[in-house]
């Protein structure tokens, strides 16, 4: 009689079956997910811009392009612009207090870099919107600065702080400023000191040194922290609305205001699809930055 030869194969096709069992618990749920959660919703606000608001209440699948030609009105356009403003003077504000201190808090020992690292997360343990009205307590008119200010002689009557410009963007530095000093940190802190050093050695002066390989080499983290900021601080409508009254509207006030008061959602999602391809503008942006800068380093 012939003999079979023996299947050897039996073991690896049992690690196969694993890994692709595996495959499917893991990445299959993941798809879902993002299918259902993410394409799903951003596919139906793209859809919902392109209706046509019914009066009264929803909306007719009706296509048409007045939603967007509404955002080119002056006073919507005025909306886009404050909030970029507000944005830009946020980021700018929050890179020049949250760099300083993210290099230094590099250069710390460990047991200051944990303590300091502490009380950067404490707030985050608190609601922000708690900490928000906290700043309200301080900044109106019989609040704490007004009144330590007086006491000090340095003012004679009350100071308006509150529902302001200055008030809002006080709002945005103290919410988004731990994410600029984490970014920059976590660059720093792997930084090569030596290089610094050997740059030094060469003839470079503390500045030259600085900007040829400190700043270089810190550049992703800073550019991370300016996206962490810049993003949200168009969106926060709520540090607006506490802290700017009705005086400071943003973009996400003015999409929070369609959805509930005049409950225009056609025009609320081709907003929200505007700001959307903003901000995907700006990602790509610091994509193509960071990656030219890697190749730089290469070089």
């Amino acid at each position: 009689m012939e003999q079979r030869p023996e299947c050897t194969g039996g073991s690896g096709g049992q690690e196969m079956r694993k890994k692709k069992d595996l495959w499917s618990f893991t990445v299959v749920p993941l798809y879902v997910f993002t299918i259902v959660f993410v394409v799903g919703p951003l596919l139906y606000m793209i859809a919902l811009s392109f209706a046509t608001n019914r009066e009264g209440y929803g909306v007719d699948w009706i296509f048409t392009l007045e939603n967007y030609k509404r955002i080119l009105d002056p006073v919507y356009l005025d909306t886009f612009l404050q909030s970029l403003k507000l944005a830009f003077t946020s980021t700018l504000s929050i890179m020049l207090l949250g760099y300083p201190f993210g290099y230094f808090m590099a250069k710390l020992s460990s047991r200051w870099k944990s303590r300091v690292m502490m009380f950067l997360m404490l707030p985050f343990w608190i609601n922000s919107l708690i900490r928000l009205y906290g700043w309200i307590v301080i900044l109106q008119t019989k609040g704490v600065l007004n009144g330590s200010l007086m006491r000090l002689g340095i003012i004679d009557e009350p100071l308006k702080m509150l529902y302001s410009y200055p008030s809002v963007l006080l709002g945005m530095i103290y919410t988004l400023l731990p994410f600029m000093i984490l970014s920059v940190y976590s660059s720093a802190e792997k930084l090569d000191w030596s290089l610094v050093e050997a740059a030094r050695d060469l003839g470079a002066d503390a500045v030259q040194a600085f900007c040829s390989v400190t700043l270089k080499m810190t550049l992703p983290g800073l550019l991370s922290g300016m996206i962490l900021t810049f993003i949200p601080s168009m969106g926060l409508f709520f540090i607006a609305d506490i802290l700017g009254g009705n005086k400071i509207v943003l973009v996400g006030s003015l999409i929070q205001d369609q959805m509930t008061r005049g409950s225009d959602w056609p025009f609320a999602a081709a907003l929200a699809v505007v700001l959307t391809l903003l901000t995907t503008l700006i990602i790509y942006l610091y994509r193509r930055i960071t990656h030219t800068s890697e190749l730089e380093g290469l070089y």
